[in-house]
């Protein structure tokens, strides 16, 4: 009787196990093939209907084609080391959701010969189950750029290539924008948008600086030229694609900016006004003993290096194209003489009405006209990105401006 109940449990058993193979896991994927544009990441759904517990999991990824192995999940991890070289780096699942029966696969920078059948395959203890994605028709949207990267000199001008290698038409180009991406942002350079160029959208650095080369867009040609490099300007650009439901991107990098006549003139204007001080302040103190000539190369050194700067800094704001804080330091050196004169030793030296008016006027002169060119260039500054803010608050910043303003000026007057 025993030996009779032993054998009944064990046809039990047999049965039960014989049953959970025959019914396996129900694994489900896409309900048709996959579209995905070259170089773009694609996702083939693979998954089971209830969680899964993680103990003697096994998941795996293959071509059906040639039964190379895509991805490899066991004994609770991925085993990337397992993987085909081709698809290290570019397969991934998605782990954190592998608990809740989703075993996805991410296959990045899809490439041409990434065509075909994928077989995903479930294991569990005695359970298993499979399923069969596809992915065909990778569009081919192929964007290059330049392979090298470009010099120029600072103030010339230079054209940074984009060009669309499709079979998609000039009318399915949906956007392409150039972007500066060597920075913590990305600045938007250039816009092309439903056979649209919108220049106004281009950030405030490149405004007025940039255009694509029109008759050639219908060729694919989204090239573009950088008018006036500016040191500021050197870094890697970015173009990207958007075109017929696909997307791609090429890259440019301008580097080397060498210097142009601008730099060497601000270079040497500021040598001379250095070398032009110490020159004069040697002659000053050698020839101490004769004040006609002490007082004129007291002269010479309160105008020379000052001009000269002021001279450095329009050469400045010419190349860099930094408008506000050129303007304010020329405003600086070419009234910074009055200041000299008025706190000078000598100021006895001068009579009649221009001793007084040194003595009166030539800080707050120099004070009132200084304060009027620093805050003209930072209100012009200011109101360009106050056009971004709302009404509202477009007014507080103006009134509260103005109050600073009258503040300065209530200082000059009494």
């Amino acid at each position: 009787m025993f030996i009779f109940d032993l054998k009944m449990q064990q046809h039990c058993v047999l049965i039960s196990v014989l049953l959970m193979i025959a019914d396996g896991l129900t694994v489900r994927g896409p309900s048709g093939p996959l579209i995905a544009p070259l170089g773009s990441s694609v996702i083939l759904p693979c998954y089971v209907d209830e969680p899964l517990l993680m103990e003697d999991l096994e998941v795996e990824w293959r071509r059906r084609d040639s039964d190379t192995l895509v991805h490899l999940f066991q004994d609770g991890e991925s085993q990337p080391e397992s993987q085909q070289q081709d698809y290290q780096d570019r397969a991934h699942l998605f782990t954190e959701h592998i608990k809740h029966g989703n075993f996805s696969l991410r296959l990045d920078n899809l490439r041409a010969e990434d065509e075909g059948a994928y077989t995903c395959t479930v294991h569990r203890q005695l359970e298993s189950g499979e399923t069969v994605v596809q992915i065909k028709d990778v569009e081919h949207l192929l964007v290059s750029g330049s392979d090298r990267s470009i010099s120029v000199s600072v103030g010339e001008d230079v054209t940074l290539n984009c060009s669309v290698d499709s079979h998609i038409t000039p009318e399915d180009f949906e956007q392409v924008s150039w972007m500066k991406t060597d920075e913590d942002e990305e600045i938007l350079v250039l816009l092309y948008q439903n056979n649209k160029t919108f220049p106004d959208s281009s950030h405030e650095r490149y405004r007025d600086r940039v255009e694509f080369f029109t008759a050639e867009i219908p060729k694919g040609n989204f090239s573009f030229r950088l008018k006036s490099v500016r040191t500021e300007d050197k870094g890697v650009y970015m173009c990207q694609v958007f075109a017929g439901g696909a997307s791609a991107n090429a890259t440019v990098e301008l580097e080397r900016l060498g210097f142009s006549v601008s730099h060497i003139m601000l270079l040497i204007l500021c040598v001379s006004a250095s070398g032009s001080a110490l020159l004069l302040t040697s002659i000053i103190y050698c020839r101490s003993q004769n004040t006609d000539i002490v007082f004129s190369l007291h002269m010479l050194l309160v105008v020379c290096p000052n001009f000269l700067m002021f001279l450095a800094f329009v050469f400045w704001g010419v190349s860099e194209g930094s408008v506000n804080e050129s303007v304010s330091c020329c405003a600086l050196y070419f009234l910074r003489p009055l200041m000299l004169l008025w706190a000078a030793p000598y100021i006895n030296d001068f009579t009649g009405n221009t001793h007084a008016w040194i003595l009166e006027y030539s800080y707050v002169a120099e004070y009132v006209l200084f304060s009027i060119v620093v805050y003209s260039a930072l209100f012009t500054n200011a109101w360009e990105k106050l056009l971004n803010y709302a009404e509202f608050d477009r007014v507080v910043i103006t009134v509260l401006f103005l109050i600073v303003f009258l503040c300065c000026l209530c200082k000059i007057i009494y």
